[in-house]
């Protein structure tokens, strides 16, 4: 048995993630009656052979008019990101991740010439303050 490429499509299992699970919809999903009010049995019959095939028939004709031209513009669109994010975003994080390590170098050295002999005298001073209860 030949394995398959990563361009062959599974045309059985068309959604293998359930990304469009909540798209599901039957028949009893959206129409229901109550035991009160009830149509015709061959109305209801009917009823649900008319939604599936309009279902159906509408989907293929919009799959057919638009299915190509939207699967076109999203691979473009990820097409874009993925181009945006490799050549812009990583880089430009990169970047900063690269300037900010001068920052952070400046920054720990500010804090242990200035701000450490403050804290730490200030430390030495509150703690020999004793709390008592009385």
């Amino acid at each position: 048995m030949a394995e398959k490429t990563s361009m062959e499509v599974d045309m059985v299992n068309r959604d293998p993630n359930q990304i469009n699970a909540h798209v599901k919809v039957a028949f009893e999903d959206v129409l229901a009656e109550a035991d009160a009010v009830r149509s015709g049995d061959c109305v209801w019959r009917n009823s649900k052979k008319c939604f599936e095939g309009g279902k159906k028939i509408c989907y293929l004709i919009l799959t057919y008019i638009c299915g190509l031209p939207a699967a076109l513009c999203w691979g473009c669109a990820f097409a874009e990101l993925a181009f945006h994010e490799i050549w812009c975003i990583t880089p430009c994080f990169k970047f900063c991740e690269i300037k900010m390590t001068s920052i952070k170098r400046f920054i720990a050295c500010y804090y242990d010439t200035c701000l450490g002999p403050h804290c730490s005298t200030m430390g030495l001073f509150f703690s020999r303050i004793v709390v008592k209860q009385g």
